[in-house]
């Protein structure tokens, strides 16, 4: 390290560069020590360093723990990609691009993993660890939106960018949104506006419809989203049943429904929680029931597939919605599942791909901006258009980091081809179907934190 850089490191690590650290030092250092020092008042610069890291924060146990697997193969497998490594996957299909394929602005890409335990309080300190002591520059993944939530918020305190992961509740990016997080998946909400014409089509209008919920936010919203759906319809509602995430046995949740008038149950469940509440209602003969003069049904609004390969022929015939699907044809879904096919043997999930998606995006934000200081790359993200990475036409909505694009509505598939080929794509549900006004969430972004 030549002596002009020990001298421009000492000043950063001394805070002589940063804002309100003291005018008169700044404005009285020599001419080389001011490059860069717009930027340098943030955490974790990498400065002159030739590498970069983020942070991959997933369930690594816990009821969603084969998502959060699922989303850590997708993220080292976008660290090759943006390091010059491997197909290049998704970098060869989206639009507009930055990346060269040489890591960002320059620095090759590193990471740190934590485990959230699929817990809120677990989720903080494992990201409050990544931040203070790896460094890292951003913070990715969750499939949990409690999770999403609580690191979320600690992101936004710490001025650190945060790319969500798996969340679907409405509050991510509703009352609870912060100017540094983004969200890539589809909410709540926008599954009810997905699920809501093809309901009707299928069961009618007149329904008693019976909620076993996840108890915390995702699972609050999501009932309240599909409840609003469903009701609007001309369907009742015969109860509506908190359940605690990772429960195992559901039976004492699922023996009222036998008895309730009900003749449609509503999953509001996700991971394993899912598939054994799903499981247990199969067995405990749900399916083949008649009630009001009617086929008894099951409907889980938010499927993934590796809950499809949890809950084995159970999911068969069974509607709900999904924010990606390996099967679609696009260009962007191809390359991306033909790299994680080589990668791992097996298609990825929709918590890979999101997660993938969210780590290029990242990137690819900080080499448009030409830094990484965080509010010049937030800016960049706010409001940015994409393609090319298996969605269509993709948005980060300014007002709330929503991202908008279509959903998709599935059914389990009766007769899969493979142990992979288990959710049929009934419909792509276009964007201008499930968007909505940022308003009616409320919340505030909030400030830079610099």
């Amino acid at each position: 390290m030549s002596n002009d850089d020990k001298k421009f490191d000492e000043l950063s690590r001394r805070g002589f560069l940063k804002a309100g650290a003291g005018v008169v030092a700044a404005a009285s250092a020599p001419a080389f020590f001011m490059k860069d020092a717009w930027a340098a008042d943030f955490r974790n610069n990498p400065g002159r360093s030739k590498t970069v890291k983020f942070g991959f924060n997933v369930p690594q146990s816990g009821a969603y723990a084969d998502e959060g697997a699922d989303e850590l193969r997708a993220y080292k497998l976008a660290v090759k990609h943006i390091n010059g490594e491997g197909d290049g996957g998704m970098l060869n299909t989206m639009k507009p691009i930055s990346l060269k394929g040489d890591g960002i602005l320059g620095k090759k890409l590193e990471y740190v993993t934590g485990d959230t335990q699929t817990k809120s309080d677990a989720a903080r300190a494992s990201a409050k660890r990544m931040i203070e002591k790896d460094g890292v520059l951003m913070v990715t993944g969750g499939s949990s939106s409690g999770v999403a939530i609580a690191v979320q918020s600690l992101c936004q305190e710490m001025g650190i960018v945060f790319m969500t992961g798996l969340t679907h509740s409405n509050d991510t990016t509703g009352k609870d949104k912060r100017r540094y997080g983004f969200r890539h998946m589809f909410n709540a909400h926008m599954s009810g506006s997905a699920l809501g014409p093809v309901l009707k089509k299928e069961y009618g209008t007149d329904r008693q419809a019976y909620h076993l919920t996840a108890d915390y936010t995702w699972g609050w919203t999501q009932e309240e989203s599909i409840k609003n759906t469903t009701e609007a319809m001309g369907w009742k509602t015969t109860a509506t049943v908190r359940t605690p995430v990772g429960a195992g046995d559901f039976s004492q949740y699922i023996t009222p429904v036998l008895n309730s008038g009900a003749d449609v149950l509503i999953l509001n469940h996700y991971g394993k929680d899912m598939i054994n509440s799903l499981t247990q209602a199969v067995q405990f003969g749900l399916r083949d029931k008649n009630v009001n003069g009617k086929n008894f049904e099951i409907i889980v609004p938010l499927f993934s597939r590796l809950m499809a390969q949890g809950a084995g022929d159970a999911i068969k015939g069974i509607l709900g919605s999904t924010n990606w699907n390996w099967s679609l044809t696009d260009a962007g879904t191809k390359a991306f599942v033909k790299s994680f096919g080589q990668e791992y043997g097996f298609p990825p999930s929709q918590a890979a791909h999101t997660c993938y998606v969210q780590a290029l995006q990242y990137a690819d934000a900080c080499q448009r901006a030409g830094t990484f200081y965080p509010p010049e790359v937030i800016k960049q993200l706010e409001g940015h258009k994409f393609d090319g990475m298996g969605n269509g036409p993709t948005e980060y909505r300014a007002e709330d980091h929503q991202a908008f694009k279509d959903v998709l509505v599935v059914r389990g598939n009766e007769n899969p081809s493979s142990q992979f080929d288990l959710l049929k794509v009934e419909q792509i549900v276009p964007r201008s179907q499930v968007e909505y006004d940022a308003k009616i969430f409320g919340g505030e972004l909030g400030p830079y934190v610099v």
